[in-house]
């Protein structure tokens, strides 16, 4: 790829990593401000409420994945990936001045609340703008090596996030980060917010999305994503065990090890931290590897995984006594979830014409994250607080086995043309059939 698809890929990762910064050290740091919202009791039921809150910015998402996927088709995707990083930079903004119980009672969880809805308007259009940036912008027999840095650079915020919490974790203490430390993450956010917005208002436009001007009346609508509704749903279901596996073993890892491994905090961040770092390093290999045989064969192979490997990984992960074991059972886990991580992003694009692309990745991805990713940490503390953990290993393992079914019927993407893409499909050739 030359200098400009660098340029562009670049542009579009760091503001990426940002935005999943601000998204997930709410998570990360949860523990800390649990109890600083709410009333004082059990520890797992505050969590549940930090938890549902955060499920509830997840239902934010396909509303911001309707707007911003419209503006990204109708306006350019420039114009959506400046949106976004705008809102994210107000709803970190509010989560650090956000007053505790103490001083307004729920006053502070309901601006905890609105932050959180802010930030799933910002992200429900930030991964598709993200996506189908990258896609467009990468030379088309690269496109799963380019578009693997959606998750390179949001597991790059998730790293810093950790990273960040590690360094305060080790310079505060416990009572310094329960009282006020833990509000510092979120005034770094909005200030890398501010910055990428500087970056985006010079980035330059794809050239796909440059030079089309087919049907510009019905860009970016509901009425245009119908037509493509087969592959909306498509997407939907291609999600759902990716998301589940997905937020299983980053964002709830951290409380898993620490809330029933019974590992310390610190040693469980140090875990997720490492994990992470290796799993970032394998996305463009992953990515680069789909370029050569597919993009179902990974696919394939994540699910499968994912469906035979979870119940027995999650058991041995809530006896792991000590940080190498646990370390070792996470970066498993973390190759099996590489298989879907490092090339959704391209495939979901692969699948809508120019027009429509924006809004057919983001509105069903949305929805499926709603559905799926955003609750995954709420369920696994329901079965939690039921008595019944072991449950939740057999739902996250249920919804892969539903996606590899679909895997395994769709057809394979790798070749197409995005200028060309309305053209096949009007052609006959569905996405639900086989790669010959």
């Amino acid at each position: 790829m030359g200098p400009q698809h660098w340029k562009k890929i670049w542009v579009g990762s760091a503001g990426n990593m940002v935005e999943w910064f601000d998204w997930f050290v709410y998570a990360s740091f949860a523990t800390y401000f649990a109890g600083a919202f709410f009333p004082s009791g059990n520890p797992t039921a505050q969590l549940m409420n930090t938890a549902g809150i955060f499920a509830v910015g997840f239902f934010m998402r396909p509303v911001g994945g309707w707007l911003l996927g419209r503006v990204g088709d109708r306006k350019g995707r420039k114009a959506a990936l400046t949106l976004t990083v705008t809102l994210m930079s107000a709803s970190a903004v509010l989560i650090a001045v956000a007053p505790t119980y103490g001083v307004a009672g729920y006053g502070g969880a309901l601006v905890l609340l609105v932050a959180r809805l802010l930030q799933g308007l910002s992200v429900g259009g930030e991964y598709a703008a993200s996506a189908t940036y990258l896609t467009e912008a990468s030379d088309p027999k690269r496109r799963g090596f380019a578009s693997s840095f959606q998750y390179v650079s949001m597991t790059a915020g998730q790293i810093v996030g950790l990273g960040l919490q590690i360094v305060l974790q080790r310079t505060m203490s416990d009572d310094a980060l329960h009282s006020y430390g833990w509000r510092i993450p979120f005034v770094v956010g909005a200030l890398g917010a501010a910055v990428i917005f500087y970056l985006r208002r010079n980035m330059l436009e794809t050239e796909v999305y440059a030079e089309d001007t087919s049907h510009s009346e019905e860009r970016g609508t509901l009425r245009a994503l119908w037509q493509h509704k087969r592959e909306a749903f498509l997407v939907i279901a291609l999600t759902m065990g990716g998301t589940v596996a997905y937020y299983t073993y980053t964002t709830y890892l951290t409380k898993y090890l620490s809330n029933s491994a019974g590992l310390s905090k610190q040693t469980a961040t140090l875990v997720s931290f490492t994990a992470l770092i290796v799993f970032a390093c394998l996305q463009p290999l992953a990515g680069a590897l789909s370029d050569r045989i597919g993009r179902r064969p990974l696919l394939i192979t994540f699910a499968v995984g994912s469906t035979f490997l979870t119940v027995p990984i999650m058991t041995l992960l809530k006896h792991a006594d000590g940080y190498w074991p646990a370390l070792g059972l996470a970066l498993l886990a973390l190759v099996v979830v590489t298989g879907y991580t490092s090339i959704n992003a391209c495939v979901k694009a692969e699948l809508f014409p120019t027009g429509v692309r924006a809004l057919g990745v983001a509105l069903p991805y949305a929805i499926a994250n709603a559905l799926f990713g955003g609750t995954a940490e709420y369920v696994a503390l329901w079965f939690k607080k039921g008595g019944i953990e072991s449950g939740f290993y057999w739902y996250v393992a249920g919804c892969a086995a539903v996606s590899l079914v679909v895997y395994v019927t769709m057809r394979e993407t790798k070749d197409l043309d995005l200028a060309r893409v309305k053209a096949a499909q009007d052609s006959g050739e569905s996405s639900l059939t086989p790669a010959s």
